[in-house]
Parts: C-alpha cells; structure tokens; sequence
C-alpha cells in the first residue's frame, strides 16, 4: 500500500518526512478495491510503539491507574520525567507517523486515483484519513500542548525547522478534520461483523462530541453526543445486546463490535510491529500466554483497586485478584485461577483487560509480542457518558433526567444501582483509609462522580490521564494550570502492600501543574530549535 511505501523511507523525525524517491504511487489507488485496503496501515503499524509501552505509562500511571518499577517507566509514576526518557520519544514517533501516513493519503489520493473508481469510495477513504489524522493529533496536542499542524509533510523535505502553533489553531485543525470525516465517510450500523474495522461518518461524530468536550462547548458536544445516540450506528454490550458482560468487550472474538467506535487492527501472529504487544507486558504470567511472554511489567495500584464500588462488573473485566477464575484463559485446560500471591508491581493485584490469553484461546491466532485482540481508540460508551457530562455543563450537581439517563446506563452494564444526583464536588470516605493498615491516608476525599465513573469505565485504555488534564476546563488546557486534577491526584495512594498484603507501604505524590504536560524529545529539539520558540498562529488553508 502506498501508505506502507511511504513509512518504509521515512526518516527519523518529527513528522516524518517522506522523501519524494518513496512515493511510488502512479500506478496505484487504480480500482475500488485498492483504493479502500490504502486506508489499512492508518489502522496497524504507526500505533505499535504508542500501544506497546508509551500509551499505558504515560497515561495509567501517571494518571494513578497503574504502577510499575521499570526503569524505563517508572518516572512517570512520580512525575520526573526528562527529555530524554524513551517512551517520551516512542509515543512522539508513533503519533507522527499516524500523521504522516494520513497526509500521504489526503494529499496524493486525489491527485492518483483513477477516473474509474466510485466517488463515494474515494472520499471514505479520505474521510478515514482526516479522522486518522484527527485522532493523532487529539493525541499528541493532549500530551505535549503547542506542537506544529503539518498538513504535508512534502512541503518541508528541504526545510524542517518548523515552528509549533497554538493549542486553539490544533483544536481548530481537529475540528475541520473531524467535520470532513463526519461528512464524506459512510455511515454504518455495526453488527458485530469483523469485517467492520473502520470507522464511519458516526465515528467521526463520536470524537467531535469529545474533543468540544475538552474545550467545554458543551452545546456541540451534546448535539454531537446525541447524534450518535439516535443514529442507532452503534449498541451497548449488555444494554442493547444481551448476554453480552464488560469483559466480553475486550475478548478478541468480539474485534470490531456493536460498541467499537474505532478500534486499531491488529494483525496476531504477525511480525513484530503488527500484532497486539499490550498482553506482553500486562498478562501475569507466561502460562496465560503460552507464548513466551506476560510480564506483568505494569499493576494497577491500590488506589485504582479501592475506587470501585461493590459488585462492580468493570472489575473483574479490568483486574485481577487472588482466587479470580477466567474460563476463557487457558480454556483447553479448565480455565485460570488467579493464583493466591497475586502481586504485580506491589500492589497484590494484576491487569486483565487486554489480557486475551493463548493462541489456543484465540482461535489459533497469536505470538510473542503480537496478539490478535484489537485495541480500542474509542468506544460508544463514552458517547454516552460525554452526553450526560455536556448536560451537566459547568454544573456542580445536577439531577437533569436526561443527563441521569444516560450515566445510569453505563452503571446499570456495571451492575450498579442508578444515582439521583451528578455530583461533581462532595465529600466522601476514603476507601484507601484505615486506621490499622493505613493510618496516614486522609479519612476522607473530594470525589467527581463523572471523573469517578470514567475511571472504572475505561482504566487501561490510556484515557484517565487525559480526562484529569481537562479537569480544570478549557482555560485550564491553554494555560497549563491544573489545580483540580493536582488536589485529586494528592488523594491517590500509589504505595505498595507489605508482605502481608494489608498494611500499605503508602505514596502519595502532588505533581505540580508544569507536569501536565510531557517534554519535547531531545531529539527532536536539537534538530529544531524552533520547537522550544513561542508557537505562532497558523494560517489556514
């Protein structure tokens, strides 16, 4: 694929840039059929690194999710990271080759396809690759703030030095992304088919609603929500499908279900670089992967443990505990028990969601460092929660029927009873306090029931982090100020257990709000300066 040419000459830096000897494309984008596979690799490769190890450390554990001791990750936990840390430069790299891969596409499809393929066909394919880049830069704009809005990475093969642009031009550029792919991809009802892979003109209305959620236009977010909501494009696991649970969400027989908004596709058993790499680092052990792998290099800590209610389903799909049982894991054998010394990274407890388990389990499907379950980007859950949040607006409570419609939904799949009231600011018990075990916690904290509920609903879907970025609202984003999310972070326990597993050797770290935001690779800064100037508007096409 010409997407796939491209990657394969480009160099090491910030966007990528393809030199113009790579593009070998005159020949190709000649018949339906090429035209809608050249969207493929916006799906697959560019996000391995991001996937791999950069996604789950910057955002679970510096969002209080997740912990680990590796060295290589364990100063995003403590919020110490530096310039030169490797996964810092793994996610920039990988985001910007969803970006540049996606601007091949908008830029050279138009100029390549033949007469005879169907218009319809031609501008799907561009629609997926606006969102592609959207997707990304939503990404990448959340992680580092001002960063350059490149829309061709060609116009600068023989000038790099780049200046960043505004966080409001980014959102901008966002928008018309996103508007573009709302327009020209096609819509589709899901039905479960695997074969649904891409996304559609919902999946483009989905993540428009959150990102004017992000810049508190509850308004559009609401109108884009419920958009979604009505056009029946998608359904809820356990809602709208019975006999479907949470966990079932993340089992790699349901790949590109009624609830994927947009899921990246895994290719498991592939070479390295195309199957899922999640379930090497997350699963316990090797023989829930029979593979080689599982090194359980990430655990979620004790407070992510303490947050859920009881009876909580999401639970159980999301971590497991000593004498947890697992049918589909090992499933030739009887199943997996989780076994009574549980204990990843200290905290007495390890990760399952994305944990698929062997190839057996699979369908025969999967190797080392490449699994066959696909990984979520969005989900329809969410649109559901943005909904309620957009009705709530800047509300601290609120007991609008509809707003409690929608969020009693994703609590009723959860097993929970439904609330009266969205409270965003109360005062509840701490369930990290106890007075034998852990004296030193705080008796009680500030809770923000929306915050609250989107943790357990997607933790270990890199989201957390980014939803304590936009705690502080919009103005908040622009300027880097961050006291909410500081003073709910100052809350976290991220010790560890002590050996007998109730007494917490406790942590508990106040970042301050500069840290909100990752530093630029050095590399990338050495080779242009102009990245460390002031960002400058960017002129629009």
């Amino acid at each position: 694929m010409a997407c796939m040419i491209i990657a394969s000459g480009c160099k090491k830096d910030f966007f990528n840039r393809p030199p113009e000897s790579a593009i070998t494309i005159d020949n190709f984008y000649q018949t339906n059929a090429q035209v809608q596979a050249s969207t493929n690799a916006l799906y697959n490769s560019p996000w391995f690194s991001y996937v791999a190890k950069a996604g789950w450390s910057i955002c679970e554990m510096s969002g209080g999710n997740g912990r680990s001791y590796s060295s290589d990750v364990v100063n995003f936990g403590d919020f110490s990271i530096t310039n030169t840390n490797t996964q810092v430069g793994a996610a920039w790299a990988s985001l910007w080759t969803v970006v540049a891969q996606s601007n091949a596409l908008i830029n050279y499809l138009p100029a390549k396809v033949s007469a005879s393929v169907d218009k319809a066909i031609v501008n799907n394919a561009l629609g997926e690759a606006h969102f592609m880049r959207a997707m990304a830069y939503f990404h990448i704009v959340r992680l580092w703030g001002p960063v350059p809005i490149i829309e061709n990475s060609s116009d600068f093969i023989s000038n790099f030095q780049v200046n960043t642009n505004p966080v409001t031009d980014i959102y901008k550029f966002m928008i018309n992304d996103l508007k573009y792919a709302e327009t020209n991809c096609t819509a589709t009802i899901r039905t479960g088919a695997t074969t649904q892979g891409h996304v559609s003109s919902g999946s483009a209305s989905a993540l428009l609603a959150k990102v004017y959620l992000y810049m508190q236009d509850y308004t559009n977010a609401l109108t884009e929500a419920q958009k979604v909501i009505k056009s029946g494009e998608f359904k809820l696991y356990g809602i709208d499908i019975a006999g479907k649970t949470y966990n079932d969400l993340f089992k790699t027989a349901n790949n590109n279900n009624e609830e994927s908004v947009c899921q990246i596709q895994w290719a498991g058993g592939a070479s390295y670089g195309h199957g899922n790499p999640q379930q090497a680092s997350l699963a316990y052990s090797t023989v829930i992967t029979g593979t080689g792998d599982g090194y359980a290099v990430l655990g979620p800590t004790i407070d992510l443990q303490k947050s859920y209610e009881p009876g909580d389903a999401r639970l159980h799909g999301t971590i497991m505990t000593a004498g947890d049982f697992y049918p589909e894991l090992n499933a030739a054998t009887g199943g997996y028990t989780v076994p009574a010394d549980v204990n990843a990274q200290g905290g007495d407890a390890a990760v399952k969601k994305y944990v698929v388990g062997t190839p057996a389990d699979n369908g025969g499907i999967g190797a080392a460092q490449s699994a066959a379950n696909n990984t979520y980007l969005m989900r329809f859950a969410e649109v559901y929660l943005i909904a309620a949040e957009a009705i709530v607006g800047s509300n601290v409570t609120s007991t609008d029927p509809t707003a409690l419609a929608y969020f009693n939904t994703i609590r009723k799949r959860a097993n929970l009873a439904p609330v009266t009231v969205i409270n965003r600011n109360h005062v509840v018990a701490n369930p990290n306090y106890d007075a034998t075990y852990n004296p030193n916690a705080p008796k009680t904290i500030i809770k923000d029931d929306i915050l609250d509920e989107r943790r357990k609903e997607f933790a270990i879907e890199n989201d957390y982090w980014f939803d304590l970025g936009r705690l502080d609202g919009w103005n908040g984003i622009l300027t880097n100020s961050h006291p909410r999310a500081t003073a709910i972070i100052g809350q976290q326990e991220r010790g560890t257990y002590a050996n007998d597993r109730k007494t917490i050797y406790s942590s508990v770290i106040v970042p301050t709000s500069n840290k909100f935001l990752l530093p630029l690779p050095s590399t990338e800064t050495t080779s242009d300066p102009k990245l460390l100037e002031p960002p400058v508007p960017y002129v629009f096409k």
